[in-house]
């Protein structure tokens, strides 16, 4: 069995001390850049991973990154979530950190499970997921100076340029958009949009996506909405269908409301009727939907990225200047 890297073969292999090591694995700061970059591909090409137990007792820190795991519900598209949390782990081990799981049922729990891991040391940072507007855990988090990342965006004015914190967020108007693109190319220019009710932000988000692209090309369709249900999908689809017997083809928000509109399509006597979904699960490839990849392997590298940067720790997120507070990853549209 191969010898683990030590410090000392990773000062050798840098050309620098051991101490220099230790300062970048630590407190990366006090290091000059180029010592500092020359020390972590160093790191990295020798696969060194610092001893934890002892890292944890010099810098007094968890290396330990908090994340809440949704509540069980069922349904079809919360595989996303999970290859996010299986994804962000796997990396996060990559870099020497670990990831703390913490269930909660509302907001309000949730932030008092934060407090009692953050007041308790257990954690150096938090992740939250499912933003929304007016969000109390991202308020709590920045009034108590919590280091956090979200999955999803702060839904204010200006998120881009003047972000209210740090996120990470598919850019699902680009997906909706790529989407229905393709229905418009290969079937014709009346496609519906089947989402959400108004007022969520990840839904007014796609939707946007679908509007542009009718928009662009000079045509038009119906928005429809529903609760996230396949049933109701289907219910609603099929009204749809009975009043629109032209309809070229169904953009929807989620694989969920698709597979409902596929069925209502199948129902119809239109099995063939192009219907693209969000989130690419397994469901709909396995009855043979196209649908919208979140990617949500890149979401967790995103994640880290802002959380640490190159260094081996969390970093300070005042110290990041306003463009490089976001990540926004483009999904891709998987046509079958």
């Amino acid at each position: 069995m191969a010898k683990a890297p030590t410090v000392e073969d990773v000062a050798l292999a840098a050309g620098v001390s051991r101490q220099t090591v230790s300062n970048v694995i630590n407190t990366p700061g006090i290091v000059k850049e180029a010592t500092r970059e020359r020390v972590e591909r160093a790191i990295a090409e020798l696969g060194y991973r610092p001893h934890m137990a002892a890292r944890r007792l010099r810098t007094r820190r968890s290396s330990t990154i908090g994340i809440h795991l949704d509540p069980y519900a069922g349904g079809i598209s919360g595989v996303v979530l999970d290859r996010f949390v299986h994804a962000l782990t796997e990396r996060a081990g990559d870099r020497g950190m670990r990831i703390q799981l913490y269930a909660a049922r509302t907001p309000d729990e949730e932030i008092v499970r934060m407090g009692e891991l953050t007041d308790g040391g257990e954690v150096d940072a938090v992740v939250i997921t499912g933003t929304f507007h007016g969000d109390p855990r991202t308020r709590w988090l920045a009034d108590r100076g919590v280091p956090f990342v979200a999955f999803g965006r702060p839904w204010g004015d200006d998120d881009v340029e003047s972000p209210a914190h740090l996120w990470v967020d598919v850019d699902g108007a680009a997906g909706t958009r790529a989407a229905t693109e393709h229905i418009l190319a290969v079937a014709g220019p009346r496609v519906a949009f089947l989402g959400w009710p108004s007022g969520s932000g990840t839904g007014d988000d796609r939707e946007r996506g679908w509007r542009e692209a009718m928009a662009a090309a000079g045509a038009t369709g119906e928005r429809v909405a529903c609760e996230e249900s396949v049933g109701l999908a289907r219910t609603t689809a099929g009204d749809l269908l009975a009043r629109t017997r032209d309809l070229d083809g169904i953009v929807c928000a989620s694989d969920s409301l698709a597979i409902g509109a596929h069925l209502a399509a199948a129902a119809a006597g239109r099995a063939d009727l192009p219907v693209v979904g969000f989130d690419n699960t397994p469901a709909a490839e396995a009855i043979g939907l196209s649908s919208v990849e979140q990617l949500p392997e890149q979401v967790a590298a995103g994640v880290l990225e802002l959380l640490m940067g190159p260094s081996g720790s969390v970093v300070d997120p005042r110290l990041l200047a306003a463009g490089e507070a976001h990540v926004l990853v483009v999904p891709r549209l998987v046509v079958r």
